[in-house]
This record gives C-alpha cells, sequence and structure tokens, in this order.
C-alpha cells in the first residue's frame, strides 16, 4: 500500500470523507441537509446494490426543484413517471429527470440478480426550478466515452452528454483496471469535486474504498487516481450553487416561495394519480 502511495500525486487533498449510512440495499452517502450543503449543485447520492436478493424498491414518489440521474452498472431496472415514460433500465443506461415544478417518479425490479448503482440529485438553478419536466431515458450505447471515463453529464475530453446539464457539472462513472492510473483536470471554476467509489478501490493519495464518497478541497488542480484493485468510481465536478437549500421532504429550491409552488404541483399530481388508481401500484425503486 505504501508503494502505491509514494506514486501518486495529488494537488487537491481529500478534506472530508464518508461510508454513509446503509439500509437495507440502499447506503446513503450525501443528503441535502449535511454534505449537500457542502457540494451543492450535488446535494444527494445513494449506492444502491441488492446483492442478488429480491428488492421491493419505492414506489411513486415526488420530486421538485432538483433533477435525479440513476446510473446502472449492474444489472437491470424498470421505471416509471409521470411524463409517461415506462420501461427497464439496463445495466450502463441512465434515467434522468428533471424534476422542475413537480413530477412522480419510481420503478422496480428489472432482470432476476444482482442490480447495482447509483442515484444522484442535482438542484436546479432558479429559472429552471419550476420549469416543465423532463426526463431522458439512456441505453449503454447513448452514453458517450471518454477512455475510462462515461460521460453522464457535460463533457470530458471531447465526449459530451446528450442531457442538457442544468449548470456547469461534469458527472462521470470510471472504471479502471487494477494499476492503472487516471488523471482528472477539472474544468475551470470546477471547485466542487468528489469521488464515490462503488466498487474495488483507488488511491488519490490517500484510499478510497468501496461504499467511500471523499471531497476534495475546492482549487483548480488536477487529481490522479490509481486502482489499488479492479475498480469502479462515480465523480462530479461543478460550478458551486450559489444558492441557498430550502428543503422539502422530496424536494429542494432556491427559496421558500419556489418550495410552495413546487409542493403545490406535487399534490396536484397527487390528485390525479388517486384518481387514477395508480398510487400504491408500484413497489419500485427510482
Amino acid at each position: 500500500m505504501d508503494s502505491l502511495v509514494q506514486h501518486v500525486g495529488a494537488v487537491r487533498p481529500i478534506i472530508n470523507r464518508t461510508s454513509g449510512q446503509t439500509h437495507g440495499s440502499i447506503t446513503r452517502l450525501m443528503s441535502p441537509g449535511d454534505l449537500g450543503g457542502l457540494l451543492k449543485p450535488f446535494v444527494f447520492l445513494d449506492l444502491f446494490d441488492n446483492q442478488g436478493r429480491a428488492f421491493s424498491g419505492f414506489g411513486l414518489h415526488p420530486h421538485s426543484g432538483i433533477a435525479t440521474l440513476t446510473w446502472l452498472a449492474e444489472g437491470s431496472v424498470g421505471y416509471e413517471d409521470t411524463t409517461g415514460a415506462r420501461g427497464v433500465l439496463p445495466a450502463g443506461g441512465t434515467e434522468w429527470m428533471q424534476a422542475g415544478s413537480g413530477v412522480w417518479h419510481g420503478g422496480g425490479a428489472g432482470k432476476p440478480g444482482r442490480a447495482r448503482g447509483f442515484q444522484l440529485w442535482i438542484a436546479l438553478p432558479p429559472h429552471l426550478e419550476l420549469g416543465p419536466p423532463v426526463s431522458l431515458y439512456q441505453g449503454v450505447d447513448d452514453v458517450p466515452v471518454a477512455g475510462a471515463a462515461r460521460v453522464l453529464l457535460g463533457s470530458h475530453e471531447g465526449a459530451r452528454s446528450a442531457i442538457e446539464a442544468p449548470s456547469d457539472i461534469n458527472y462521470l462513472a470510471v472504471r479502471l483496471a487494477a494499476g492503472e492510473r487516471w488523471r482528472y483536470a477539472p474544468p475551470s471554476g470546477h471547485d466542487v469535486l468528489w469521488i464515490a467509489v462503488g466498487k474495488g478501490a483507488v488511491v488519490a493519495p490517500d484510499r478510497i474504498g468501496q461504499g467511500e464518497l471523499a471531497i476534495f478541497a475546492p482549487g483548480g488542480g488536477a487529481v490522479e487516481f490509481l486502482a489499488e484493485t479492479d475498480a469502479e468510481f462515480m465523480l462530479g465536478s461543478a460550478v458551486p450553487h450559489p444558492h441557498d437549500l430550502v428543503l422539502g421532504y422530496y424536494s429542494v429550491h432556491t427559496s421558500a416561495d419556489a418550495l410552495v409552488r413546487g409542493e403545490r404541483r406535487i399534490d396536484e399530481i397527487r390528485a390525479e394519480l388517486v384518481r387514477q388508481g395508480r398510487l400504491g401500484r408500484w413497489n419500485g425503486m427510482g
């Protein structure tokens, strides 16, 4: 281990790290009321892994003021939302749900077997937080690749995501073989930088193991990663979100007035779902 550390340089040291809290198949690594306040616009991150066991996931539930991005590293999950989309998300695919003024979504088990991945929440800026909902579902061939990284949001080394990011954000899924090196030089202004390891371990220069989220110091410096084992991790970098986080149960807004308006729209959609008999139908994940 010492020999690995000696050969990895990092301009930006790790200033905080967590293994989160695990309940069943879900490990919550970040919430708006804790590290999300430090890492905004990234405000919430779940690592999910059913270990191959049957899971019920989450039924239809609401959001407003945020966007969610679900990345599936292994297996498959079903999805449904109130924009009318419905289907199965495969490994290597993404679910982008920009809730805006309000949306309900959920999902369930896909094919039998292990399902593993991450769900991220992103705080929306004022001009989008009460806008119309936008959903986009991508298969593995729709996600651009730049070397070891799949570009889920933003751009990296000439590859650009088809998703229109709500602010200046990069979000990458990185896969390295044991002993492989990878260097990330963030764009100008990306003071926010973190990784979350879904499999294996990397050194940067401290060891970051499976199930850990590590936060790097603000600044413009690059970070070099060395895979201690075969490893997979998510990396987020961004220009900091300059707005307050005003929190509801499933919503994050920039003002109390916007939160009231978002929750009002959520209640309107709830009434329609009840009328249609759709609430309680899904035991899904989303």
